[in-house]
């Protein structure tokens, strides 16, 4: 087994992506704590203990697992997990953090509430768990943390409070890379796309075709979203990160679907306008050059205008 020994703490693992990275790396040998307090897609109290029954079944597969009902958006309670951990084993190995939200409106129509919510369960969620592990995770000279962003970075109509958190979580995830490998540290960020409920419904299947009507996807990657996608075709390369072999894969980010794995890459120069000596560009340059140089073949970012109706 890949990860015998290791002990780990998979966040939103009641459901979807998180539930079958946390069967995984208990498949996998690890003594996984199962974190999910149950609530639904947009974070409406619905009843469910999901991080039990997850938690179960992995005791039932012969794994060792327990449950844990913590809001990751709650500092204190993520403390609080971490410790449990180390209490109960002597170390925390993994943090994986998949747990999420979605509060869909165009930005007009969002109140502070939807922005607070979202980025304080993404991207402060993820803050937290990695504060409190990487305490420990430095005294032990060992840690993998796998956070989970979003294809959602680039930029996505009704969501952006989702996608600034998503964005954010890559700098973070970044950052904390190049804060922690002398300590045997990693930490990558993967966008997964995989059928979940928080991916799938009518809503996000018509954006996804306006998408493709105003050429902001091609046709191969519409044909590609739109085929059935199994959340645990994410899991492996979560699993993969985790191990001792996955050492020097540091501070990357990772898209990850059905059959298909690819990486970005971040910070490179596309193209450049120049103006010599220390001259400053006039307006006029600017309207004259950049169309024809910068902005030269750059990909579409937002669909044409089109006067609102």
């Amino acid at each position: 087994m890949h990860l015998d020994g290791k002990t780990a703490i998979v966040t939103g693992a009641g459901r979807g992506i998180g539930m079958e990275i946390a069967y995984l790396l208990a498949n996998e040998g690890a003594i996984v704590t199962v974190n999910d307090p149950g609530v639904g897609r947009g974070g409406e109290d619905v009843g469910e203990t999901p991080a039990q029954e997850v938690a179960a079944q992995i005791r039932a597969d012969g794994g060792k697992a327990d449950a844990n009902m913590d809001s990751v958006g709650d500092y204190d309670a993520t403390g609080r997990m971490i410790q449990k951990m180390v209490d109960d084993h002597g170390k925390i190995d993994i943090v994986v953090n998949s747990a999420g939200l979605l509060r869909e409106r165009m930005i007009w129509n969002m109140t502070e509430e939807d922005f607070d919510l979202v980025i304080n369960v993404h991207l402060k969620g993820h803050w937290n768990m990695c504060h409190h592990a990487i305490k420990h995770m430095r005294r032990a000279n060992f840690g993998r943390i796998v956070n989970f962003s979003s294809d959602a970075f680039k930029g996505s109509v009704g969501q952006c409070n989702y996608s600034a958190a998503k964005a954010g979580i890559i700098g973070l995830t970044r950052s904390i890379a190049k804060e922690t490998s002398r300590y045997g540290i990693t930490a990558n960020s993967i966008c997964p796309s995989a059928d979940t409920r928080m991916t799938i419904n009518d809503a996000v299947i018509a954006n996804r075709k306006r998408k493709l009507d105003d050429g902001l996807i091609t046709q191969e990657e519409y044909d590609r979203a739109s085929r059935p996608r199994g959340p645990e075709h994410i899991a492996p390369m979560v699993a993969y990160l985790c191990t001792d072999a996955a050492q020097d894969v540091n501070g990357h980010n990772f898209h990850v679907e059905r059959n298909r794995i690819h990486t970005y890459y971040y910070g490179e120069e596309r193209k450049a306008l120049h103006k010599g000596g220390d001259g400053l560009f006039t307006i006029d340059e600017l309207l004259r050059d950049v169309p024809s140089t910068i902005m030269s073949e750059a990909p579409r970012v937002a669909a044409p205008y089109q006067k609102a109706s």
